[in-house]
């Protein structure tokens, strides 16, 4: 099994899992150890589901304003805590081929493979949701054909992604690509580079 194949495995399953409760506030139990990557594939995963419902209450014209600053906060909670799994996933990839000496004309990709990774995860939360309105029975046949085109367009990207994901893999492993990671330096979430934060010091 190729690496995105047991990323969409598992994304899929974190994604059931979390249907099952629906709840934003309910606890996750990953199945994985937490020293296996799939560990951080499911938590990964968790994380995007709960905020993906979090964006869609944020969303409503009637939230009072106190739950909805309160949302907000969540959800700048969960994007860092988003990044800093991201960069966790891309330091198991710097392991893994910490002894790929790169090839004299091995070249750099626009992203680490763990950004790509992220996007696939995404991409399937994308997939299920359109795939709940492509099967929603009060809903116009119009919306049903609507939804089940957009659909196949996900899924199509989903296995160009996938691929692309393998093949930046393979060409880390063989040196034919290397891989050079830039944290992401975010500011607003620390008390010390956001100067709304700081002046009040």
């Amino acid at each position: 099994m190729s690496f995105s194949q047991k990323s969409n495995a598992i994304f899929e399953q974190a994604i059931a899992d979390y249907h099952q409760i629906d709840n934003i506030n309910a606890p996750i139990s990953n199945p994985y150890d937490a020293q296996d990557i799939a560990y951080f594939l499911y938590l990964k995963c968790w994380i995007d589901t709960v905020q993906w419902h979090l964006e869609d209450l944020i969303r409503d014209p009637h939230i009072d304003p106190v739950d909805a600053l309160a949302l907000k906060r969540r959800i700048d909670a969960s994007n860092q805590e988003r990044t800093d799994l991201v960069e966790r996933i891309d330091a198991y990839f710097r392991e893994q081929y910490r002894e790929v000496t790169p090839l004299p004309d091995a070249t750099i990709n626009t992203e680490s493979p763990a950004w790509a990774v992220d996007r696939l995860s995404i991409l399937a939360l994308k997939i299920y949701h359109w795939q709940q309105e492509a099967q929603r029975t009060d809903a116009t046949p119009a919306h049903q054909a609507q939804a089940e085109h957009k659909l196949h367009i996900l899924l199509e990207q989903r296995t160009d992604l996938s691929t692309a994901i393998d093949q930046l893999l393979a060409d880390i492993a063989a040196g034919r690509k290397y891989m050079k990671v830039y944290q992401q330096m975010k500011m607003y979430n620390d008390p010390e580079l956001n100067p709304v934060l700081y002046a009040k010091k």
